[in-house]
């Protein structure tokens, strides 16, 4: 990031964009590792997804042969992919803000360094993510249980009533959702960064989004949405697309597949250099050495941390 500090609070949504796609221009070897190694597998498994268990639902639906098969192999591909990605978006997160990071610190930067760090990084962003997944099934829970009392409050031969009823608890729970998830990017940030992790990197996220709400739920929101759109048009086209040919589906599937491992790169990039413009906006310190020789700690160079300095008194 080459603007002043001071300035990094004024960034409007476009110049955080302009700003994060920028930061791989400073170690392209680096991010083309990364990206290989961690984010396209990850954004792969995303979008192939359903290439395995479409013609497993098919036949489960079927109204001949084995259902409890088929029901076992779905379970069991279900539970693996699970894995799969939840380690693959946890590793990606603590690579892709460990590399922002070091460059922000003018630290030497390089695939094998960190890979090295990861192993540590991983720990605190698994506690984080249990508490964010705490957070979560209690909220769900909750909406289900709004939903219920919906149901059994409103008129049912009233449809109109009960649908729009459904409509505004729908949108009320995205926001939540969306804000959640916001939550959960920037405590990921914090937990590699500052020496919290778990309930409170959640709170010290929560801390740093204040005053900046509106802009983090539209990055989310938007980030979201494109993922969708590229997940409704892979289906359509290369999952349930007969009719188009195996080559077009081919062409549809490589492209699309191109598209979701930019759109995630840049999402983690977004979420770490909207880190610093919190910390900004608040006028938080931010000790670029002491965060120098936090993420030494990571590679077996742990060095306690400095107090914090105003972010006005550093170069970046």
């Amino acid at each position: 990031m080459d603007l002043p500090p001071e300035e990094l609070q004024f960034l409007s949504i476009p110049d955080i964009l302009r700003e994060s796609t920028s930061i791989p221009k400073q170690s392209p070897k680096t991010f083309y590792l990364l990206t290989l190694t961690l984010i396209f597998p990850l954004s792969f498994a995303i979008l192939a997804h359903s290439l395995f268990t479409h013609p497993l639902l098919t036949q489960i639906e079927s109204p001949t042969g084995s259902h409890s098969s088929q029901w076992t192999k779905l379970l069991i591909f279900q539970f693996f992919y699970l894995i799969f990605l939840f380690a693959f978006s946890l590793l990606s997160t603590a690579a892709v803000v460990f590399t922002v990071a070091s460059l922000y610190t003018s630290k030497p930067v390089s695939f094998s360094s960190t890979i090295a760090a990861i192993p540590r990084v991983f720990r605190r962003l698994f506690i984080t993510y249990l508490w964010v997944s705490l957070i979560m099934i209690i909220y769900y829970i909750v909406f289900v249980g709004f939903l219920v009392l919906l149901v059994i409050a409103v008129d049912t031969h009233n449809p109109i009533l009960l649908f729009f009823s459904v409509v505004v608890i729908s949108i009320l729970f995205l926001v939540v959702h969306v804000y959640i998830t916001a939550l959960w990017h920037l405590a990921s940030v914090v937990s590699v960064l500052e020496p919290v992790f778990g309930f409170a990197a959640m709170k010290k996220s929560y801390e740093l989004l204040k005053g900046r709400t509106r802009m983090v739920v539209v990055l989310v929101f938007g980030y979201l949405a494109i993922c969708g759109v590229i997940n409704g048009v892979f289906g359509a086209v290369v999952v349930h697309g007969e009719g188009y040919g195996i080559f077009v589906r081919i062409m549809v599937g490589g492209f699309l597949v191109g598209v979701m491992v930019i759109v995630n790169l840049v999402g983690l990039m977004v979420q770490s250099v909207f880190y610093y413009v919190c910390k900004s906006y608040h006028h938080q310190g931010i000790d670029k050495s002491a965060l120098y020789d936090h993420l030494g700690g990571y590679l077996g160079e742990y060095v306690p941390l400095k107090s914090n300095i105003q972010m006005e008194n550093l170069d970046v």
